[in-house]
């Protein structure tokens, strides 16, 4: 775990990130939208274990623990600039051999921030359940979706618990680590994302405090402990408001399609299902411009719910591609798509 600070003439940015392994390509790795680096964690463990490579996992702005002057702007144009100038401040004019890998929302910012030539040294793509078609429908239903979830989490162990109980995350291994990167615990009535209810409890308990200096009594004490235990109820809370980022899901994904089909490296997409594939995708996977590959009984989170499938598709793809060797007698098992 590193904090890289990107330096430009408006002031300094500090993205968090999260490194291992000691040779091999470098597989920079985005999340998706809501989640952080931490998504990648048992992916991570899983990689190292098979190929020489390194691992970079990035929180992209608005996200996990990245620091920057203006975190809700979330263009594609910014977050791929983004990425460009960590791989900058990281390694200079002289990166290493890097593949983008990103997933979802973070899938969309490999593919502009390859289009947009922001790494030089790229050698590979990789895209995890992220298709222009399927993402652009599901647009219409998303702030449905984000406003049938929780507000707040009485505990992480809570907010653990519904993520493998709702399906977005099915692993509770992953779940685990990556639900910390997703939540945060609330700061009172001083943060302005806790939920309402527990600033006025606050306050309640500061009237309370003044009613039993004046000889309020035993009925104020339980009125104190039971607020309190409210309180407890609802420390945790989302660390970005999705809803609040709509403005930019179109720039996200529309074109997306025909962008990453037209990045001359070679690339790969993961899909949780076949029935994701959109027209463009279909044509190009049928005159071979990608290798695809199907992962099913998975969410949406393909690479927290089948980590070791991930892990194993990536560096059976890096391995075809002679980008690097496997280690612990790794063999790879070449998919028919």
């Amino acid at each position: 775990m590193e904090d890289v600070v990107v330096e430009n003439e408006t002031g300094k940015d500090t993205f968090r990130i999260y490194k291992s392994g000691l040779e091999g390509p470098v597989l920079l790795l985005l999340h998706g939208g809501g989640h952080s680096a931490l998504s990648w964690a048992v992916f991570t463990s899983a990689i190292i274990n098979r190929i020489q490579c390194r691992i970079v996992a990035l929180d992209l702005r608005g996200h996990g623990e990245t620091k920057v002057r203006n975190p809700e702007d979330l263009s594609a144009e910014t977050m791929s600039k983004d990425v460009g100038n960590v791989v900058e401040a990281l390694y200079g004019d002289l990166p290493p051999p890097i593949m983008l890998i990103g997933h979802s929302m973070g899938g969309a910012i490999a593919v502009h921030t390859a289009v947009a030539n922001l790494v030089p040294s790229l050698l590979g793509l990789c895209m995890i359940d992220v298709v222009e078609g399927t993402a652009m429908d599901a647009l219409n239903s998303m702030q449905n979706f984000l406003r049938s979830r929780p507000k707040t989490f009485k505990s992480l162990e809570n907010a653990i618990e519904w993520s493998v109980k709702s399906g977005q995350i099915r692993n509770l291994e992953s779940a685990r680590v990556s639900m910390v990167g997703q939540v945060k615990q609330c700061e009172g009535a001083a943060s302005p994302e806790c939920p309402k209810a527990i600033v006025e409890g606050i306050i309640e308990e500061e009237e309370e405090e003044e009613e039993d200096e004046e000889g309020g009594g035993s009925v104020n004490k339980r009125k104190k402990e039971d607020d309190t235990e409210t309180k407890k109820e609802h420390l945790y809370t989302w660390r970005i408001e999705l809803a609040k980022t709509e403005k930019y899901w179109d720039g996200w994904f529309r074109g997306l399609s025909n962008l990453f089909l037209s990045c001359p490296t070679p690339k790969l997409l993961l899909l949780a299902g076949v029935d994701r594939l959109d027209k463009d995708l279909t044509i190009g996977q049928m005159q071979g411009k990608f290798q695809m590959q199907v992962l099913p009984q998975c969410g949406h989170a393909v690479h927290e719910d089948a980590p070791d499938k991930v892990a194993e598709a990536v560096a059976t793809f890096l391995i075809r591609h002679r980008f690097t060797e496997p280690i612990g007698g790794f063999q790879c098992v070449f998919p028919a798509c």
